[in-house]
């Protein structure tokens, strides 16, 4: 099930605004522009694919995500990339892309061991052999549930000119690596708030790179919230990982 701030379009209008593009974004960029043919997992609104076009990209780029409302967004930027409406279910990607990228802790939505494996099996036989996947997580280690909450809030100002806070608060208490949170948004103009409920699976570097070997893939590398590279097994908040296809 999708959650509503990305199944909402109110909500969904405001996420580039309330996620600002970062380093992250900046090296998932560097490696769409190095690969041919890129297939974004859960591409939200699009912005990643869009600006490796506007950029020069020239090979086939395809955003994938199962949240109507934010594909509005893509569709929206430019009609130079293929947007697609579903999930790794809904497609039968046989070796057609040189990279893959989860970004924005994809991975991380997924309730489970089982899904996060079925989505990565699905993810090797979508690479051609020696294929690249980037997986960008948080490191439960720096525990960022703890930096959530109200006092974090950001304001976006709406095309009508009402202002908007928002804010995430873990449900409390936390308890074992499936953390849910709670995605407020609280406008003088409205009648009352407005929330979105979800979860965030959390795992070590060590057991990502599990996931990643059993569904056959060769963890290359791993590189912190900056861009710079992480000793394998380390991690880092903002961590992307990067895999090869056997």
């Amino acid at each position: 099930m999708v959650d509503r701030f990305y199944g909402d379009l109110s909500l969904a209008e405001m996420y580039d605004a309330l996620h600002p593009w970062g380093p992250t974004d900046a090296f998932c960029l560097e490696r769409v522009g190095s690969a041919e043919s890129v297939a974004d997992i859960g591409c939200g609104t699009g912005r990643l694919l869009s600006r490796a076009r506007r950029v020069g990209h020239g090979g086939r780029l395809t955003g994938l995500d199962p949240a109507a409302a934010m594909l509005v967004q893509a569709r929206r930027r430019t009609a130079g990339v293929e947007w697609v409406l579903g999930d790794l279910d809904c497609v039968r990607w046989e070796a057609e892309f040189d990279l893959a990228v989860m970004s924005g802790q994809v991975l991380q939505l997924l309730p489970g061991d089982t899904e996060a494996r079925h989505a990565l099996a699905a993810l090797r036989r979508a690479l051609v052999p020696g294929g690249r996947l980037l997986v960008d997580t948080l490191d439960p280690a720096g525990r960022p549930w703890e930096g959530w909450g109200e006092e974090g809030a950001r304001e976006v100002v709406r095309p009508d000119g009402s202002v908007v806070r928002a804010w995430r608060e873990a449900v409390a208490p936390v308890r074992g690596e499936r953390v849910r949170y709670v995605d407020r948004f609280d406008c003088d103009r409205w009648e009352r708030a407005q929330e979105s409920r979800g979860a965030l699976r959390f795992r070590e570097a060590a057991a990502l790179d599990r996931l990643l070997e059993g569904a056959g893939f060769t963890v290359e590398e791993r590189h912190g919230p900056r861009g710079r590279a992480a000793a394998r097994g380390a991690g880092g908040a903002g961590t992307v990982t990067v895999a090869r296809r056997g």
